[in-house]
């Protein structure tokens, strides 16, 4: 017996829209209606993630290392975990994906379109792609609040062009623009209403 196709879903968004929460409530959600979900985030814990995660706090590489470092981690993860778990049906739901390389690095000067290229060379295009959108202000407040301060890849004039870049991709189909401004439920609701329809 053939398992079920795999489903691939990926949450993008400016920090501070809450992705993490409504990534870790709709594996929850599919977990109870019986599905087998990886939840995954990037950069990875994997060598060259925590090699990115360590310049958020010391400093930025420059824009082309930074850009080798997101190509390298998501080969391995690419290869390691959401290939693998799409050929055996599971569901695949990540917090970023190539999608927020495109968004920080285009930010910073690169081409997006490039960025896009480089990355669709060897990693899946999602089923589904919810990008919460929520304005910078709101955002940055949020992070605040939370107890954080606004590291190398949170300045709000980045956040503006991410976000800028970001709402960039709503004509495609398999995009979802999720207004995140929001209760946590009512945007859960919002995502599961359209992974229902899938």
């Amino acid at each position: 017996m053939t398992p079920p196709p795999g489903l691939f879903i990926v949450l993008e968004g400016i920090d501070g829209t809450g992705k993490s929460t409504q990534t870790k409530q709709l594996a929850e959600w599919l977990r109870a209606q019986g599905r087998e979900v990886i939840a995954s985030r990037e950069p990875t814990d994997g060598p060259w993630g925590a090699k990115i995660r360590a310049t958020a706090a010391t400093g930025r590489l420059s824009a082309e290392e930074e850009l080798e470092y997101f190509l390298k981690d998501r080969r391995e993860h690419v290869e390691t975990l959401i290939a693998p778990a799409l050929a055996e049906g599971k569901v695949v739901i990540l917090d970023r994906y190539y999608f927020s390389t495109m968004a920080y690095q285009g930010s910073r000067g690169v081409d997006p379109a490039e960025i896009r290229r480089q990355n669709e060379a060897f990693a899946p295009v999602p089923d589904l792609l919810f990008i919460l959108d929520l304005d910078v202000e709101t955002a940055l407040t949020r992070i605040g609040s939370r107890g954080d301060t606004a590291n190398e890849f949170e300045k709000h004039d980045s956040l503006a062009k991410c976000r800028e870049i970001f709402l960039g991709l709503s004509g495609e189909p398999f995009v979802h623009i999720i207004p995140s401004g929001e209760s946590p439920e009512a945007v859960q609701e919002r995502i599961r209403g359209v992974v229902d329809s899938r």
